[in-house]
């Protein structure tokens, strides 16, 4: 097995995971929404607000958010893995993962779970090429919180086969 260099520095760090929804026009003007499990999301300027979230490039979603207006980036709570699971473990290119929760059209038709109380639609302002991710900054357009409700965290997950490979 390959050594990669970051592996050490990253080892044991316990980041919040999160689910980036997505929705754009499609072929023959349906709209298509997706939405994935990301461990990689920050808030990354305060005035102005943006946060960045990546998404593989073999991701559904990925394909999805390339020409979205808008993101939501919700946070899942602990006692959330099944929700974790149907986003992290299965492929929108085999599965209409919305049929399965609840969920509302938000700010520019993003796709808002009504299971995640701590939620961020975004404008997409950049999307940032970083290898095989792609970085979507957003500027929030509109948000929900609730007090009390802790970030699922990777190792609550790091069992889970992903529905695509990174």
């Amino acid at each position: 097995m390959e050594v990669r260099m970051l592996d050490g520095f990253v080892d044991g760090l316990d980041y919040p995971m999160f689910i980036v929804t997505a929705a754009a026009a499609g072929a023959g003007g349906q709209v298509d929404r997706s939405g994935c499990l990301v461990g990689f999301a920050t808030q990354c300027s305060i005035e102005p607000e943006r946060l960045l979230v990546c998404l593989s490039k073999k991701n559904h979603t990925y394909r999805v958010a390339r020409t979205a207006a808008a993101l939501g980036v919700h946070v899942p709570g602990v006692r959330q893995r099944g929700l974790a699971a149907l986003f992290g473990a299965t492929t929108g290119d085999a599965l209409d993962k919305f049929a399965e929760v609840r969920w509302r059209d938000g700010p520019a038709g993003v796709p808002i779970l009504a299971d995640c109380p701590r939620w961020l639609a975004g404008q997409v302002l950049e999307q940032i090429d970083l290898g095989d991710h792609v970085g979507f900054v957003l500027a929030p357009l509109a948000a929900g919180s609730a007090g009390g409700t802790d970030a699922l965290p990777f190792s609550a997950v790091a069992d889970l086969e992903a529905g695509h490979e990174a």
